[in-house]
């Protein structure tokens, strides 16, 4: 069996296989993968690594296997009535992962936030595509550390509740 035991972000040799991970999947520690091409990897990395399309694994003998992004089903939201940037506000607010184009953002799909974002004026459809959602300030290049980070804050959505993350 194959074994990866590091990463890089991108480039180098022509890589000997593929994987092809949604979102949520591209966060791997240790784990046992098997690539497009059907040979098992087991990812044994020294600390989680949050993988972008086009990064990746380093194989044992020095070979690599590129991570591809998963098309998954997204909700694409485009501005309507209210401004792409205020659409983003909320979304962060409620520490959705988001990729945020010049033009559009991609979330993914959940019919309450639809819901939400159809009330602000925003235009919302359903899609299909790569999901490559920008990482917010408790992301180190690498590695995400999510929400189990080691400092509590306290923050109102602005409509009658509050929570705080520990």
């Amino acid at each position: 069996m194959l074994r990866a035991i590091s990463h890089s972000h991108g480039g180098g040799d022509k890589p000997v296989g593929t994987l092809r991970l949604d979102h949520a999947a591209r966060h791997l520690r240790r784990k046992l993968v098997t690539t497009d091409q059907g040979e098992e990897i087991m990812v044994d990395l020294p600390e989680p690594v949050l993988f972008a399309d086009g990064d990746r694994l380093v194989l044992d003998d020095g070979r690599a296997v590129a991570i591809v992004a998963a098309e998954e089903e997204l909700y694409e939201v485009l501005p309507g009535t209210c401004p792409l940037r205020h659409l983003a506000w909320h979304l962060g607010n409620r520490h959705l992962p988001a990729q945020i184009d010049e033009t559009r953002i991609l979330i993914q799909r959940d019919h309450v936030i639809r819901a939400m974002l159809e009330g602000l004026g925003a235009s919302v459809r359903e899609v299909v595509a790569r999901f490559q959602p920008v990482h917010g300030a408790y992301h180190a290049h690498g590695h995400d550390h999510g929400h189990g980070h080691a400092h509590h804050h306290d923050h109102s959505h602005g409509h009658g509740h509050h929570h705080h993350h520990d």
